[in-house]
């Protein structure tokens, strides 16, 4: 495919870095064939001459935005007026059936579940995650996953940003063909535009992307080091979990402490207020807390999620039970979608 000739300065640097829009995904970096890009303080940075190949503005997912062109890419159809959270086959509320599983994850544990049953049937050979930094507690890098372990280890959210886009690379240098992709809305955004711009080098492996429900992330300095740490007085090696459920709850070994979310807003990553999506409405499958305890929302939007998901349910790895019987829970995925695009369209 060609690209129009258009340098990074000219495109993205004037048009997304400058004004706030980059929420950091790396995407750019990934693709560029010149190497001229790095990542550093969350957002790309020109370290040499750009060759003005044009291919960076194609998957920015804060570049050029047409909705309608990439739900026709990924759905073949548009989303209809009372589709308020995207296109989907099947909702359902889920869980992991192994305790362990279900012990060190977020909610449900469905997205842990999935990975560990892909690629105990070779559906996937690698996952794409967020890992934990073993010297900075609670903060998350891009990680490809090869093994259940590793995959059982990155369980979990943590609330600050990880350019998993990055870790194709890894994902690609060592020859992985089937690779399972979890991320943000914004990141799998990025991948679609990716799928349409032909570049196949980096799309073909991926297998299967898992969206998270995401109203925004907060910057790890502010929020954990300032906040958390000197403000509550948390030693950050103590925490066990973080969760969002109407307040922030940061649970420690002893300890749990409820936070205001109106306290934590001032730390919230500014480029989030450029984006619409919530509920990750371009992913093959989509799943959160939404306020559930224990459990996972789940919305199945292609064949391929929803084939993959139904296999695991039918293996046994999952347990399941009609959305009906959770009807706060759709509200709040409603209330939190409208939410999300009011805020970018005022």
């Amino acid at each position: 495919m060609s690209f129009t000739k258009v340098s990074f300065e000219e495109s993205l640097g004037k048009n997304v870095v400058e004004t706030g829009r980059c929420v950091g995904c790396g995407t750019c970096i990934l693709v560029c064939p010149f190497n001229c890009l790095e990542y550093r303080e969350g957002k790309p940075v020109l370290v040499k001459e750009c060759k003005v190949c044009g291919i960076c503005p194609q998957v920015c997912p804060q570049n050029e935005w047409t909705r309608p062109k990439v739900e026709n890419f990924v759905f073949g159809r548009e989303r209809q007026p009372d589709e308020e959270f995207g296109i989907y086959r099947r909702l359902l509320v889920a869980r992991a059936k192994d305790a362990k599983v279900r012990s060190v994850s977020q909610d449900g544990g469905v997205a842990t579940a999935l990975l560990l049953f892909a690629l105990e049937k070779g559906i996937i050979d690698s996952a794409i995650v967020s890992g934990v930094s073993k010297d900075k507690p609670l903060y998350p890098f891009p990680k490809l996953a090869t093994t259940p372990a590793e995959i059982m280890e990155s369980a979990g959210t943590r609330y600050s940003y990880s350019p998993n886009i990055l870790a194709l690379a890894e994902g690609i240098k060592q020859k992985r063909s089937s690779i399972a992709f979890v991320g943000t809305p914004c990141q799998i955004r990025a991948i679609r535009k990716m799928q349409i711009a032909g570049l196949k080098k980096y799309t073909a492996p991926l297998k299967l992307l898992i969206g998270l429900m995401c109203s925004e992330s907060f910057s790890y300095e502010g929020l954990m080091e300032k906040y958390v740490h000197e403000k509550l007085g948390v030693n950050l090696n103590e925490i066990v979990k973080m969760n969002i459920k109407g307040k922030m709850l940061v649970m420690t070994k002893s300890d749990v402490k409820a936070i205001p979310l109106a306290e934590v807003k001032q730390y919230v990553r500014k480029s989030c207020g450029f984006c619409e999506d919530f509920s990750s409405e371009l992913a093959d499958i989509s799943v959160g807390g939404l306020g559930l305890d224990g459990w996972t929302f789940v919305i199945l939007r292609t064949k391929e999620g929803e084939e993959i998901f139904e296999a695991a349910e039918k293996s046994g790895i999952l347990e399941t039970r009609p959305v009906e019987k959770d009807e706060p829970a759709l509200n709040l995925l409603l209330k939190l979608s409208a939410k999300k695009r009011k805020s970018t369209s005022a």
